[in-house]
C-alpha cells in the first residue's frame, strides 16, 4: 500500500448503485445528490459517476456547492435549495442552476435577483419534517404568485419537492398524501412541474407510492444502506469508499499496560499494540473508542482504549504486525473488512455521518475498473 492513510473511491461503484437503482424504481428522472462534497466521496467524481450510470440531475444543498459543480465542466441539470437569507441567485441564474424555493419571500428574492436568463425554480413544500419549506397555510399564496410570475416569463417552476421523515411507513405515506394535495392545489393555480419528488433512497426502495415520477438518490449513490434492517449486499449496493492506512509503528508491552488517554484500556497480557495514523480529526469517530472495527494484514481487531485527533491504537496480540502492514478501517463488507456501518453502530451514529465526516487530510483516491 502506497498511501500513509487514504481513502480508496470506486467510482464504478457509484455508477453501478445507481444503474441497479433505477431497475428498481422505474422513474422518469433520478437526482443524485452529491451535496457535502459527494458526502465525503467528492463532489464532482461522484457526479460524474452517477450521471454514467443514467441519473438525469444533479443536485447540492448549497449554491456554492452547485457552483463549484458547474466550475468543473459539469453541466447536467443542477439543484441547490438550501439558502442564506441574503442569498444572492443570479449566478444560479446566469449558470442554468435551479433554486430550490422554500418560502413566498424566497420566491420574491428569486425574482429580484434578475438576470438575462429566466430563473428555474423546485418549490419545496413542508409535509411534517418542520425543517425549510413552504408552510401548508401559504401554499395557495405562493403558487399564485409563481403562476403570476411564470406568466410574465420571469421563472419556471420545473419542480415541486418535499423530503421525508423516514420514522415509519405510515408517518411517510401520511406526508406522501399531503404531498400529493399540495401537487394538486399547485396544478389548480396553472402550474404544471415536470419533476414531483419526493422519495430520497429509502422510500424510493420501499415505498413505490411516494415515487411520483422523480426520486432523490442520496446514501444509496456511495452504496450504503438507508435502513437497519438490511446491509448494502442485501439492497445490492456496493460501498464505494475504503477507508485504508498502514501501520505507523509497533510496540510489545506486558500485561497491564494502559493505552492512549486516560488508561480506558489496559492490557490483559503480554502483546503488541499497532498504532494506525488516523485520529477523530480525519473524522475517525471518539465514540467509537474501545470499540470501532479493522482489519490489519486480514485479521479483525478493535480499536483499544480512546481515538485521540491524529491517531489511535489496536491491540493486535500475538499476530505478526509490523509499521507498513495495511489497516482498513471500513469498506465493502463482502471483501471481509468492517463497515462504515459497524463504525457507526459502534459511535451510536448513522453511516452516513461516518463517510461524510471523513476530513480534507485524507486524500481521495480514485480507482475504475474501465
Amino acid at each position: 500500500m502506497s498511501g500513509f492513510r487514504e481513502a480508496i473511491i470506486d467510482t464504478d461503484a457509484m455508477t453501478h448503485n445507481i444503474r441497479h437503482l433505477a431497475r428498481i424504481v422505474k422513474v422518469d428522472h433520478i437526482i443524485a445528490v452529491v451535496k457535502a462534497d459527494g458526502y465525503g466521496h467528492g463532489a464532482v467524481p461522484a457526479a460524474r459517476a452517477a450521471l454514467a450510470g443514467g441519473a438525469d440531475w444533479l443536485a447540492t444543498a448549497d449554491l456554492d456547492e452547485a457552483l463549484a459543480l458547474r466550475d468543473a465542466g459539469i453541466t447536467a441539470p443542477l439543484l441547490c435549495w438550501l439558502h442564506a437569507p441574503d442569498t444572492d441567485f443570479r449566478p444560479a441564474r446566469e449558470r442554468g442552476i435551479d433554486i430550490g424555493v422554500s418560502s413566498l419571500n424566497q420566491l420574491n428574492a428569486v425574482m429580484d435577483a434578475g438576470g438575462d436568463t429566466q430563473a428555474q425554480v423546485h418549490l419545496k413544500l413542508e409535509t411534517g419534517l418542520s425543517r425549510n419549506g413552504i408552510d401548508a397555510a401559504e401554499w395557495q399564496a405562493t403558487f399564485a404568485r409563481a403562476a403570476e410570475l411564470e406568466r410574465e416569463g420571469h421563472i419556471h417552476v420545473r419542480g415541486i419537492f418535499s423530503h421525508l421523515s423516514n420514522t415509519s411507513d405510515a408517518d411517510d405515506l401520511a406526508a406522501a398524501t399531503e404531498f400529493a394535495a399540495g401537487v394538486r392545489l399547485a396544478e389548480e393555480n396553472g402550474l404544471r412541474p415536470e419533476l414531483v419528488h419526493l422519495a430520497a433512497t429509502a422510500a424510493a426502495i420501499r415505498l413505490p407510492q411516494t415515487r411520483f415520477n422523480t426520486v432523490r438518490i442520496g446514501i444509496g449513490l456511495y452504496g450504503l444502506s438507508p435502513f437497519d434492517d438490511a446491509d448494502s449486499s442485501d439492497l445490492g449496493l456496493v460501498p464505494a469508499m475504503t477507508l485504508r492506512a498502514s501501520v505507523a509503528a509497533v510496540r510489545r508491552v506486558p500485561a497491564g499496560k494502559g493505552v492512549s488517554y486516560s488508561y480506558t484500556y489496559r492490557t490483559t497480557e503480554e502483546s503488541t499494540l499497532a498504532l494506525v495514523p488516523l485520529g477523530y480529526a480525519d473524522g475517525i469517530p471518539r465514540q467509537a473508542s474501545s470499540a470501532g472495527p479493522v482489519t490489519i494484514g486480514g485479521q479483525r481487531h478493535t480499536v483499544a482504549g480512546r481515538i485521540a485527533m491524529d491517531q489511535f491504537v489496536v491491540d493486535v496480540g500475538n499476530s505478526a504486525t509490523a509499521p507498513g502492514d495495511d489497516v482498513v478501517i471500513f469498506g465493502d463488507p463482502s471483501t471481509g473488512v468492517p463497515s462504515a456501518t459497524e463504525w457507526a453502530n459502534a459511535a451510536g451514529t448513522i453511516n452516513y455521518e461516518v463517510v461524510t465526516r471523513i476530513g480534507a487530510r485524507v486524500p481521495r483516491v480514485y480507482r475504475t475498473n474501465s
